[in-house]
Parts: C-alpha cells; sequence; structure tokens
C-alpha cells in the first residue's frame, strides 16, 4: 500500500538543527515541516518588522536554510514551515536570495498570506475576549498584533501550484502536516473522518522531539536511551488515514505507544472536539498499538465540520518584568536569602515603587511551589550549602522595574553577608489575548518567487 513519508523538522522556534538533518538525508521522507511558531512569537516578531520592513520572519531562517536547502534540492524534499511569523513575503525573498547564492536552480517558493488581519482591528473591537470576557476595545496596553489562524488551504493552494518550499505565517500547527496529506492523496476536504485523521497526525508530529522520547523522559521512571541525540519524528501515512510514527534509526529517543500517548493529550482541552480551522477532530476512538522497534500504529480519529470562526491571537504592550538574582553560600545561606528578600521587600515598599505583582523566589527551594508546599516539606534548610535569591516585580513603566534590579544588586555592599554573581534585568512582556471572527473575513493569497 502507496505511503507517504512526512518528518518534522523543528516543534519551536529555536529548536536544533541537527535532528532535521538527519531526516532528510536518512528518513527517506518526501516533506519536512519545521513548526516554528507560537502566540508571543509573531507578536514580538510584529514589533521588529514595524522596526524594520525587512524582517520579522524566524531568526533562525538563515541558519536553517544555509543547510537545509542544498540538501533538500538534492534529495528532492519538499519544505513547509511557518517561518514566516509576521512578515512570509520577506522570508520568501531572502530564501530566494540564499538559493542564487548558492547557485541553486529550479526552486519554486511560495509564501502564504491572510493570516494578518490588524489593518482591520478597528472592526473586531467590539468582540469578547477569550481570556477574561471584556471587549477587546477595553484590553489595557497598546495593541501590536493580530494574525488569524489559518488551516490548510493556502499551503495546499502552493502545492498544487507547484511550490517546493512554502512559507507560512499563523497557521494552526496541524494544518502544516494536513495539507501535504491532503494534497498527496487528493482527499476531500469536506471527508472529516478522514480530516481527523490528519490532524491527529499533525498534533502528534507537531512538537518533534516530544513524541520521540524529550519531554518523556524521566530517569529512573521512564527512562530515554541516548537522549543528547534525540531524533525527530517521521510519520508514514495511508490514504487510509491511518499512520505509523517512527524516527530514523540509530538517532537517540524512543517511539512507544506511551510516548505517543503523551503528545496524544498535550495541549488538548478535549479530545472529542479538537477545534481547528480545517475540522473538528474527536480522539476518543484512536488506537496506539506498537508495530515494531520504535514504530507506533496510529489510528481511529474521527472529525466533525470545521467551525465557521477562526480564532485570531492579539498582541498586546502589556508590562514590564523587573528581575534581580543573588547567590548566598556556605553556613546560614538560607538564611541569608531570605532575609536579603524581605531587605528588597521593605525597599521597595519604601521607595513606593507601583508594582502590580512581585515574586520573591529561593531558587532550589520555593520558586516552583511557594511557600505554602515548599515549608511543608521535611526539607531541613540549615542543610542548604547555596541558596540564590530571585526577587521578579511586573510593572507599567520600564523606570520602575529597573529600580528592581538595582535594589538586588544594591546587596552586594548593604547586607547581608557574602552576596555574590547578581545579574538584573528589566524585559518588556507581550500579552495575548484571543478573539474570533468570521471565517469569511479572511482572504487568503499565495505569491510566489522562483530560481
Amino acid at each position: 500500500m502507496e505511503r507517504i513519508r512526512i518528518g518534522c523538522g523543528a516543534g519551536y522556534a529555536g529548536d536544533r538543527l541537527e535532528p532535521a538533518l538527519e531526516l532528510i538525508e536518512h528518513g527517506n521522507i518526501k516533506y519536512i515541516i519545521f513548526e516554528c511558531l507560537a502566540e508571543r512569537t509573531i507578536a514580538i516578531a510584529q514589533q521588529q518588522k514595524l522596526v524594520d520592513p525587512t524582517k520579522g520572519y524566524n531568526s533562525l531562517l538563515e541558519h536553517r536554510m544555509e543547510k537545509v536547502l542544498p540538501l533538500c534540492h538534492e534529495k528532492d524534499v519538499k519544505i513547509i514551515t511557518n517561518m514566516g511569523a509576521a512578515n512570509p513575503e520577506a522570508a520568501v525573498k531572502k530564501v530566494k536570495n540564499m538559493a542564487v547564492e548558492m547557485g541553486l536552480e529550479g526552486i519554486k517558493i511560495a509564501a502564504v498570506l491572510g493570516d494578518n488581519i490588524f489593518h482591520n482591528i478597528e472592526r473586531y473591537l467590539d468582540n469578547e475576549v477569550l481570556e477574561t470576557g471584556q471587549k477587546l476595545r477595553d484590553l489595557k496596553g497598546e495593541l501590536i498584533s493580530a494574525n488569524a489562524y489559518l488551516g490548510m488551504d493556502g499551503i495546499i493552494q502552493a502545492l498544487e501550484n507547484g511550490a517546493d518550499i512554502v512559507i507560512t505565517g499563523r497557521v494552526a500547527d496541524p494544518a502544516l502536516f494536513l495539507a501535504p496529506i491532503v494534497y498527496e492523496y487528493g482527499w476531500d476536504k469536506e471527508d472529516y473522518n478522514l480530516i481527523g485523521s490528519g490532524i491527529l497526525i499533525g498534533h502528534l508530529l507537531e512538537c518533534a522531539a516530544q513524541i520521540t522520547g524529550g519531554y518523556y523522559a524521566d530517569p529512573g521512571v521512564k527512562d530515554v536511551p541516548d537522549l543528547w541525540k534525540v531524533g525527530f519524528p517521521i510519520a508514514e501515512v495511508w490514504e487510509t488515514g491511518q499512520a505509523v510514527i517512527t524516527k530514523v534509526e540509530g538517532s537517540g529517543g524512543i517511539v512507544t505507544p506511551d510516548t505517543c500517548k503523551e503528545q496524544l493529550l498535550y495541549e488538548i482541552h478535549d479530545p472529542s472536539r479538537y477545534i481547528t480551522p480545517d475540522g473538528i477532530a474527536d480522539f476518543t476512538s484512536v488506537t496506539i498499538e506498537q508495530a515494531g522497534k520504535d514504530r507506533v500504529m496510529v489510528k481511529g480519529a474521527a472529525g466533525k465540520q470545521k467551525p465557521d470562526t477562526l480564532k485570531v491571537s492579539i498582541g498586546y504592550k502589556d508590562c514590564y518584568i523587573g528581575e534581580g538574582e543573588i547567590s548566598y553560600g556556605g553556613p546560614g545561606a538560607y538564611e541569608r536569602a531570605r532575609l536579603a528578600g524581605e531587605i528588597v521587600k521593605k525597599r521597595l515598599e519604601y521607595l513606593n515603587i507601583p508594582i502590580q505583582e512581585m515574586r520573591i523566589d529561593l531558587i532550589g527551594f520555593n520558586s516552583l511551589f511557594g511557600d505554602s508546599i515548599s515549608h511543608n516539606t521535611s526539607l531541613d534548610t540549615s542543610g542548604l550549602n547555596e541558596v540564590r535569591l530571585r526577587v521578579a516585580g511586573r510593572t507599567i513603566d520600564r523606570s520602575d522595574a529597573v529600580k528592581i534590579g538595582n535594589e538586588v544588586e544594591a546587596l552586594y555592599t548593604n547586607g547581608p553577608a557574602a552576596g555574590g554573581g547578581a545579574s538584573k534585568s528589566v524585559n518588556e512582556v507581550i500579552s495575548i489575548a484571543s478573539i474570533f471572527i468570521p471565517r469569511n473575513d479572511i482572504d487568503i493569497q499565495v505569491v510566489y518567487e522562483e530560481v
């Protein structure tokens, strides 16, 4: 029975490159998908584009394409990626220029446009924000981006027109993988059981090494071999919608029913209604079975009609986080670190710094679970020979955030004793709000460059 093999070359914006090259060179794949976009990632990219209209795509685009382009050209592997982020057209031009410089020929590169609706944001100011229930116009903070989650249609159009490389902006993660399957097998886009199967495959692959043992690993409980060279996943997909999840032989990691089950549940609120732009998948009847070493058969997904609305991620300037850290070592390290935190807190109160929210963490003791849990453990704090204090605060103004780190640094000479390794930073926080808009408001366009 005919199968196509699709590999995942990245599971997030800054993912490793070597496992992707391994897939292209030894995975016998027809497509490699680089999934590199998250909600805040695209909002930050929109900021970069405002500063420089030639930027706004993934910062590792050139780094990846330097190695991937010639190898994919040699192996006849098509590339699909959302590394276009806020500026797919600029990303396409960059990739074209790189191909020309490499002396590559016969490459068609497509940019899928239409997800950016910021130019029409005024139309949606009375829409309800999913996270808060308030109207979008009442959201505090400057709006800087608005990107709708597109589905597979633009990618399929690009493939139908002979694209070898397809670069998108905000596209739902599973759609990156679903599109080539629908294109290759000519699936009816309204056969929602098939679409549900494709969404399942895309969801399983989208986070790369998470399904090959990366996020599964827990030493002594769930051991994973050679995690330092963990391989990225491949899906062997049949026309019927069933698939085998596997990886390159000899690569690190594992593919088992358990690694697949963990990824299946990742980011799923309701397994019977996993909503995407292309359909609503139902995973409640999915079966996952071992089919050989590092080979797992998945099948049984179903689906329902795609929604009439699309989700839009709104990026806005929310606040600043100012923070400072300093370490204490030797006898009494815990007591000195705790005193230092109390000093900083009282100093900020004394200076009347308007802080919306503040955390005082002793890293390794209470920074994950807070005092309510940490102080109820049997941990003997007298045995802590090194403790690092972290003070972080959320402020509206940058100048107030700066003062938080300054007060931590001042502990050097103002006590308590023997603090060292101080650091401080201020970061602007771009937050995300979500709204729904009518699907028909979106105008998908595909533009091309050829080498």
